[in-house]
C-alpha cells in the first residue's frame, strides 16, 4: 500500500472532536479489546502521552564493520551518533554530534499545554515513520461556519522529527469539514505565523518564540473567514476557468506521459469543479477554484513513497499548503487579469 498501513494509522494516530467533524478517512472500527483511537470530544493530554509519547528517544554510537583478509574490522565514528527508539529498536536517524533531540512530550505536549483551556484542546496527534515524525494539533472546540456556508475548524499544529526531516514547527491553518482538507488561514496577510526551530545546540533558548507562535490561533479563525468572504465574491466564468486550467495544467503539444498527465489532471479538476460536493457548491467563484486545486492535491493526486495522510501532514507542517494555495491564487489572478487578495506579505 504505502509506508504506513491502515493498522499503523489506527494505532498511532488519535483523532478528536469526531462528533463535530466525522471520522478520519483511515478509520477502522475497533476490534474487541482494542482501545479506539477516535474521540467524540477533545483528546486528553494524558492519552497523548500514554498512547503515543510513552517512550523517550536515546542516542547511540555510530559504528560499522567490514570484512578484510585479516578478519572483521570494526570502526566507530566519534563525530556522529544515532537516534534510537528503544521500545522498538528502530534507528530513526543518523546525525553529527550537534543534532539536538526535541523530545515529543516536551516540544509537542508541554509547550502546547500552556495554551490549553476551555477554548482550546487537542484535536489530533500522531506518529509516522515508525515514530520518527510526530505532531499535535490544537483546535477550538466549536466548528466555525462562514455566511457562505463553509464549515471549518481553525487549528495550530506543532510538529517535529527525530530523523531530521522536519524542524520543530508551529503554525496555524484551517481544516474544512466537508472534505477534510487543510487550507492556509491567512493568504491575504502576514498573520499566519509560522515558527521553525532547527535541531541545533542553541534551539532550547528559543522556547519564547514557541510561546509567541501559540498565541495566534484565535486570530486564524477571523483571518480565514475574511479570506473566504473575499474569494466567494469574485466571479469566475467558464471561460475564465478554462484560462486558469491552461495556466495551471498546460497541455504539452507532443504526445507522451506529460501530455497524458496534464489531461488527467484537468479532467479530475473539472470533475471536482462541476460535480463534486466538496467543490461544486462554490463553482463560479475564486474560492471554488482554490477548493478544486486543494481538494485534488489532498485526495486525488498520485502519492508515491508515502501514505496520503503522511504526505498531507508533511505538506502542512512544512508550509507547503500555504505555498499551494498562494500559487493557485496567483495563477488565477493571471487568468482573470486582476488582483484578488490585497496581500501584505
Amino acid at each position: 500500500m504505502s509506508r504506513e498501513s491502515l493498522t499503523w494509522l489506527n494505532q498511532n494516530t488519535l483523532i478528536g472532536f469526531t462528533a463535530k467533524r466525522g471520522t478520519a478517512w483511515h478509520y477502522r472500527a475497533s476490534q474487541q479489546g482494542d482501545e479506539p483511537n477516535h474521540y467524540s470530544g477533545p483528546i486528553p493530554v494524558a492519552d497523548v502521552k500514554r498512547r503515543l509519547f510513552h517512550w523517550e528517544p536515546v542516542e547511540g554510537t555510530l559504528e560499522t564493520s567490514y570484512l578484510t583478509s585479516d578478519g572483521v574490522t570494526r570502526l566507530t565514528d566519534p563525530s556522529g551518533k544515532t537516534i534510537i527508539r528503544p521500545d522498538t529498536g528502530h534507528i530513526l536517524g543518523i546525525f553529527k554530534r550537534g543534532f539536538q533531540i526535541h523530545e515529543y512530550k516536551r516540544w509537542l505536549v508541554e509547550h502546547v499545554e500552556t495554551i490549553l483551556d476551555d477554548d482550546l484542546a487537542i484535536g489530533s496527534a500522531g506518529l509516522l515513520r515508525n515514530g520518527a515524525v510526530a505532531w499535535v494539533q490544537v483546535e477550538l472546540p466549536d466548528t466555525c461556519t462562514t455566511p457562505e456556508g463553509i464549515a471549518f475548524r481553525p487549528f495550530l499544529s506543532a510538529a517535529t522529527s527525530l530523523d531530521g526531516s522536519l524542524s520543530s514547527t508551529y503554525q496555524t491553518g484551517a481544516q474544512l469539514i466537508v472534505c477534510d482538507n487543510t487550507l492556509s488561514a491567512a493568504l491575504a496577510s502576514n498573520n499566519a505565523k509560522r515558527v521553525k526551530i532547527k535541531h541545533s545546540r542553541n534551539s532550547l533558548a528559543r522556547v519564547v518564540d514557541v510561546r509567541d507562535a501559540l498565541g495566534v490561533i484565535h486570530r486564524a479563525a477571523d483571518d480565514f473567514a475574511a479570506e473566504v468572504r473575499q474569494l466567494c465574491q469574485i466571479d469566475v466564468s467558464n471561460a475564465q476557468w478554462t484560462a486558469f486550467l491552461n495556466r495551471h495544467a498546460p497541455i504539452p503539444a507532443e504526445r507522451g506521459p506529460k501530455r497524458t498527465n496534464a489531461l488527467t489532471k484537468r479532467h479530475a479538476l473539472t470533475r471536482l469543479w462541476n460535480d463534486d460536493e466538496r467543490v461544486s457548491p462554490w463553482q463560479g467563484t475564486a474560492f471554488g477554484v482554490l477548493q478544486a486545486v486543494n481538494t485534488f492535491t489532498h485526495h486525488d493526486q498520485t502519492v508515491r513513497g508515502a501514505v496520503r495522510a503522511e504526505r498531507n501532514m508533511h505538506r502542512m507542517v512544512k508550509g507547503e499548503i500555504d505555498d499551494l494555495d498562494l500559487s493557485t491564487i496567483r495563477t488565477l489572478e493571471t487568468a482573470l487579469d486582476r488582483r484578488i487578495l490585497a496581500r501584505t506579505a
